[in-house]
């Protein structure tokens, strides 16, 4: 099976690439397999990749001061997941990004898509787009935050990504959701009722 099939109609979703110049964006790419719970990212050292899942799932989290974890994003197949500050500036990561389930990447690091944006100008459209994207989605999760209740955002979380629900850990749905674990537990228990 070619493994990068699922990138290159992802990529055809945005952009039309020759034959030739998907050939070329392939050589730029690599698998990369990843066991639960190991990472591809650790704070203090430098974001190399910016990685699309394959199949699995993925979460980005940090932790405080008082050792409190917070995700902050979780990625599943065509997702994309990194820590974005220090991938694009080359400089030391704040997030862990763990596997969540057995997970397979499809990896850019970070030279080979410099490259690629200087060989195939068109990919600066590509990244354009789902940058927007990713802020856009940003923005409307900030919203979110500000302006509902606890219970308003797990049922618009529940109501948009129920099948994430059932492949994250309670504990990082609770994170994400900014909430403890024993206050999901109730809403679902109420919810159940």
């Amino acid at each position: 099976m070619d493994d990068f099939l699922e990138i290159k109609k992802y990529v055809a979703k945005y952009i039309q690439l020759t034959e030739e110049e998907e050939s070329y964006f392939v050589s730029q790419l690599r698998i990369a397999k990843v066991k639960k719970k190991e990472f591809v990212v650790r704070p203090g050292y430098t974001c190399k990749f910016r990685s699309c899942v394959l199949r699995g799932s993925m979460r980005a989290y940090l932790v405080d001061s008082k050792g409190q974890s917070h995700t902050i994003a979780f990625a599943i197949e065509d997702w994309w997941i990194s820590d974005m500050n220090s991938y694009l500036n080359q400089e030391p990561a704040t997030l862990f990004v763990e596997a969540l389930e057995d997970t397979t990447l499809i990896q850019f690091d970070y030279l080979s898509e410099q490259r690629l944006l200087e060989t195939i100008p068109k990919f600066e459209r590509f990244f354009r787009l789902i940058s927007q994207r990713s802020f856009a989605f940003l923005q409307r999760r900030m919203l979110s935050n500000l302006s509902k209740t606890a219970e308003e955002r797990y049922d618009e979380f529940m109501q948009k990504y129920s099948s994430i629900a059932n492949r994250v850990p309670q504990y990082a749905l609770a994170s994400y959701l900014g909430f403890s674990t024993e206050f999901l537990s109730k809403i679902r228990n109420k919810k159940s009722k």
